[in-house]
């Protein structure tokens, strides 16, 4: 049963932090994980010592959870997820949201690669995520009952969290572009048509994930701030070959600027907890 694996999950996690009460998450999509090597006196726990988190099989996502510090930030990283098209769950991510949110975590930044839409933000390039198409509509809240699975979306990306992230950004002489990132199921690649469409629809970015652990989040009250790594440009827009190689390579590429900017926008949310009302 869900509930009781959260509990069980939830009280490994306090074991290993011991003294530490984050309120921090970052979950880390591909090319996002150097991020996880920046933490100090760092403790890992493995997604199998966790009943409620997935068994991972897709390469690039490491299955650990690490407690650690960004300066005096404390933090929880979410090493990997499963994806939706692995076996059609779109709430495969369900378990590991709802022990973060046990745990006393108020805040999550979801991280991904993602192709681009938009020729003016090449591979490479960082977007914040402002909102999102959930073009597969599927839900990771079907099955559940009562109103609150009637989650509010309209702001899923929390403003304040968002220009939090800008002026860290900035800070860190860090460009981040801003856009509509839409959710399609995979594995495949989009056609394209499709990337005609998307754009049409008012997408920047494309990916296969973040938008579920963004509505479980919401669910279970957590705000939720998004990123994207630019690993491609999306079919029709460029002459590259598309694969889950070349993902994972362009991603380790853009690795650095990627592991910089979360630094600098992780260390300014947690100076925003910690300081008076916005």
């Amino acid at each position: 049963m869900l509930v009781r694996a959260v509990e069980r999950s939830a009280a490994v996690v306090r074991e290993h932090a011991g003294g530490r009460r984050p309120r921090i998450a970052v979950l880390l999509g591909s090319g996002w994980g150097t991020f996880a090597d920046t933490l100090h006196d760092a403790v890992d726990v493995g997604y199998g010592e966790l009943p409620a988190f997935p068994r991972l099989s897709i390469g690039g996502h490491a299955g650990r959870l690490r407690l650690g510090r960004i300066g005096s930030a404390e933090v929880v990283v979410l090493a990997g997820r499963k994806h939706a098209y692995e076996d059609g769950d779109a709430a495969a991510m369900k378990g590991a949201i709802r022990t973060l949110a046990a745990c006393g975590i108020e805040t999550l930044v979801l991280s991904n690669a993602a192709g681009s839409l938009d020729p003016a933000m090449p591979p490479g390039s960082l977007m914040l995520v402002e909102d999102h198409l959930n073009v597969a509509q599927r839900s990771p809240l079907l099955g559940e009952s009562g109103d609150a699975r009637f989650v509010g979306m309209g702001d899923a990306y929390d403003a304040r969290l968002r220009e939090r992230a800008r002026a860290a950004a900035r800070a860190a002489g860090v460009r981040l572009h801003e856009g509509v990132y839409a959710w399609v199921l995979g594995p495949q690649f989009e056609t394209p048509a499709e990337i005609r469409m998307l754009r049409l629809l008012g997408a920047r970015a494309v990916g296969m994930s973040t938008v579920p652990e963004t509505i479980l989040a919401r669910h279970a009250g957590l705000r939720v701030l998004g990123l994207s790594l630019v690993t491609n440009l999306a079919a029709g827009l460029g002459d590259e070959r598309l694969s889950h190689a070349h993902t994972l390579d362009s991603a380790r590429q853009a690795a650095s600027r990627a592991t910089s900017a979360m630094t600098a926008i992780v260390q300014a949310l947690a100076a925003d907890l910690h300081g008076p009302p916005g």
